[in-house]
């Protein structure tokens, strides 16, 4: 990356941005927070429409899971705390991971983990407060990015008949929604397993039951289907015997048909979205103001700066032209911020004329003049 005097860095951030001024620091922090406090434009909302019309308008290709024989769109919301220990910011408390900060919820769409929904909540908020309402928003904006069939998945933090509801009455939804026990008997689902489902064992002490149970529910136009996995082992990894079994029991409700094993496996492809999480923390956790409102702001326009990132990547990928290769299907935003964004280049200003001079023999030049001339 190259150091610019600070005439060059104006220069370069208004050729780029296509703006006439650029705004000092301090001017910046004072209009975030008066666009924070502004009640006739909703700000958030705005980034959240926008940032769904670039994907989709730009055509960035979204990857969806084969259940059966659809393809569905997933649409994994999770929260995941911000450490913001040690300030005295509005909203800082204590969060479920036991550090001071905040606790905001995100939701992503497809493979490639494009930002779609985005809350800001004070950290000892629980997982489920208004989790319907954001569920819904999700939804609301998924449908402007991709006409597809999504596949909603969410952890046992959000086990609530009120996402079910909103599951169902959403046209061209699934779900995958973990079961909170909430101190259910282990034994009881033991038993169940052994009924209803099928027995498979992975090694000498330890077998599995996997299946599924149908049963009406109050409220619902169709039956609920449930999916267990229930682990008993009577000898731990290393071989040694155990006194008394120990019975592992996961519950998830769906709407999916297909085999109890495919919903879990597909289940157990949401944990991709704690890396999405990390590449946004990377930059993002420590929020730089003071106030809610504008740390909230703040959240959302990187969370639009983030589906830029990852839409560049993505275009990255379209061809073999880049000297990262191999059997890469996603680009971490931290690698195409250090060989895209921070690429090396001599900005240089005649005859009116602004031109960035690039090096005879930059490795990623032929990617970065692929990727502007598809979005330029």
């Amino acid at each position: 990356m190259i150091i610019l005097s600070p005439s060059a860095k104006t220069l370069y951030f208004q050729t780029c941005l296509g703006v006439r001024k650029v705004p000092s620091s301090p001017t910046l922090r004072q209009r975030l927070d008066a666009a924070a406090q502004t009640m006739d434009a909703n700000w958030n909302e705005i980034l959240l429409q926008e940032s769904a019309h670039l994907i989709r308008n730009v055509n960035a290709p979204v990857t969806g899971v084969a259940a059966g024989e659809h393809t569905l769109i997933p649409l994994d919301i999770d929260v995941s705390p911000f450490d913001n220990s040690g300030t005295n910011k509005d909203g800082v408390s204590l969060t479920y991971k036991g550090t001071f900060g905040y606790a905001p919820i995100f939701a992503y769409l497809a493979q490639e983990g494009y930002g779609v929904n985005v809350q800001l909540r004070e950290g000892s908020t629980h997982s489920q407060k208004d989790g319907a309402d954001f569920l819904r928003e999700s939804i609301h904006y998924a449908r402007r990015m991709t006409s597809e069939r999504l596949l909603v998945r969410m952890d046992s933090a959000h086990d609530s008949l009120e996402n079910l509801q909103v599951s169902h009455a959403e046209t061209d939804v699934d779900y995958i929604i973990k079961v909170n026990l909430r101190g259910a008997s282990k034994d009881s689902w033991l038993r169940i397993a052994e009924d209803k489902g099928i027995l498979c064992e992975q090694r000498p002490g330890k077998t599995e039951y996997v299946g599924a149970i149908v049963f009406p529910q109050k409220g619902f136009d169709c039956n609920l289907r449930q999916v267990f996995r229930v682990i008993v082992r009577t000898i731990d990894r290393d071989g040694q015997l155990l006194l008394l079994p120990e019975v592992e029991v996961n519950v998830y409700w769906t709407s999916l048909t297909c085999s109890p094993w495919r919903v879990i496996e597909l289940y157990r492809d949401h944990g991709t979205s704690e890396k999405f999480h990390s590449e946004l923390k990377t930059d993002l956790e420590r929020l730089p103001a003071g106030k809610f409102d504008t740390n909230d702001l703040i959240l959302h326009a990187g969370l639009f700066a983030y589906n830029l990132l990852r839409i560049m990547g993505q275009e990255s990928l379209r061809e073999d032209d880049a000297p990262i290769r191999g059997q890469v299907k996603r680009r971490r935003i931290r690698t195409v911020i250090q060989n895209i964004i921070y690429i090396a280049a001599r900005v240089s200003r005649h005859a009116r004329q602004t031109s960035f001079n690039f090096g005879q023999y930059s490795p990623w030049l032929n990617t970065v003049r692929r990727i502007y001339q598809a979005f330029a």
